[in-house]
């Protein structure tokens, strides 16, 4: 079973920061086939959206919200990533989800959720 297991999120008020961390392991994790690892985002009643993902041998890509505010960075050894949030806004209030995409699996694996609520 593969795990990803979030750190970080809380509650900010406008204009401010927050970081989030994601670190995968598992037994039949073959590192080999991690395709991508980033971040999602859902509100209630609404679709699972991209924050920030980083491609295996690839660069970021971004949410068109972000922005230039958010940035990711992703330890390929350590099989973590991280996203750097500032200047959040009260539109970014969601459950953050970190996600590994296995392209042996053929299948997304998706971290437990974090609540960011940007709020003054």
């Amino acid at each position: 079973q593969v795990q990803l297991v979030q750190s970080g999120g809380g509650n900010v008020p406008p204009g401010g920061s927050l970081s989030l961390s994601c670190a995968a392991s598992g037994s039949v994790l073959n590192t080999t086939y991690i395709d991508y690892m980033g971040w999602y985002r859902q509100v209630p009643g609404k679709t699972r959206e991209l924050v920030a993902v980083i491609p295996t041998g690839g660069t970021p890509v971004f949410g068109n919200f972000v922005k230039g505010r958010f940035t990711i960075s992703r330890d390929a050894t350590k099989h973590t990533v991280d996203l750097q949030m500032n200047n959040l806004e009260p539109d970014d209030t969601a459950v953050y989800y970190c996600a590994l995409g296995d392209r042996l699996a053929a299948r997304a694996y998706w971290g437990q959720g974090t609540q960011v609520t940007v709020s003054s």
